[in-house]
């Protein structure tokens, strides 16, 4: 009912799962991370307990084959599952079983494991797979996966039709402020191209939640900072933080600087405003 990928960071301090189906909310089944853990991926009659035993296994230390077998020993109706899991290591490990609705399979390498049934073909996982290995690998996780998922959807997908999409990854301290170690969390629950969706969406997450590259930050001084004020004034801010806080670009704030991409959507914001050299 679903293809998948579940990957580790080129950088080994990231693991995420991206997933698409035929299927209401796939986000809520299929996708477990934890960061310094690893990552799961249980589909086809998926069996919702190997997301947190997957993870509590892998906590412990042991591969990703070893949680593999773990899990399906334990399940009655292990021929029906299929499943993917990348340990902290970057072992990885697919299982699909012989009860799985054509065409069902996997691949895995290091540091990655892709799996799908119900799908047009092989060549859903082959151009997943290749997809992922093509990647630049100082890109970040999400996209990288986001690649692979694409190119599981442009090569067939679900050969029963596009419903639903997600992504998500985990990095220690990378979450909304800090606070947390969930990076991305996107879902696309019920849409007719799920997957373009899902690559709009994590756009708008890195415009949002990115931070800002400490060398591109310009000075809030001279003609910048006189170019700035003009535009909050019919914007009607007092403050460049007034604005940014309405419009969610607060993680993209510094302190006498200005983020070249907040300033570009305040252009975009005002575009008649004539501005003084």
């Amino acid at each position: 009912m679903t293809f998948s990928i579940v990957g580790r960071s080129a950088d080994g301090l990231a693991w995420g799962v991206a997933v698409a189906s035929k299927f209401l909310a796939v986000g809520s089944a299929v996708p477990a991370v934890e960061a310094g853990v690893g990552g799961v991926a249980t589909q086809s009659y998926a069996n919702l307990s190997y997301r947190p035993e997957g993870l509590r296994l892998l906590g412990e230390g042991r591969s990703a084959q070893e949680v593999l077998d773990a899990l399906t020993s334990a399940d009655e109706m292990r021929e029906q599952r299929q499943a993917g899991v990348v340990d902290r290591d970057g072992r990885a490990a697919t299982f699909t079983g012989s009860g799985c609705h054509a065409w069902a399979g996997g691949r895995t390498g290091d540091g990655y494991a892709v799996q799908g049934n119900i799908l047009t073909g092989e060549d859903v996982v082959e151009a997943m797979e290749r997809a992922w290995l093509d990647a630049d690998p100082t890109v970040s996780l999400g996209r990288r996966l986001l690649a692979a998922l694409t190119a599981g959807d442009a090569a067939g997908g679900d050969r029963r039709g596009r419903q639903s999409a997600a992504l998500l990854v985990a990095r220690k301290g990378s979450g909304y402020g800090g606070e947390s170690d969930i990076e991305v969390d996107l879902r696309v629950d019920d849409h007719g191209a799920p997957v373009p969706e899902m690559q709009r969406l994590l756009v708008l997450h890195e415009l949002y939640f990115g931070t800002p590259d400490p060398d591109s930050l310009l000075d809030l001084s001279g003609s910048v900072e006189r170019e700035v004020a003009a535009r909050l004034q019919v914007l009607g801010h007092p403050t460049l933080d007034s604005w940014a806080g309405v419009e969610n670009y607060e993680e993209r704030m510094v302190e006498g600087k200005i983020d070249p991409l907040v300033l570009e959507k305040l252009r975009e914001a005002t575009p008649d405003v004539p501005v003084e050299p």
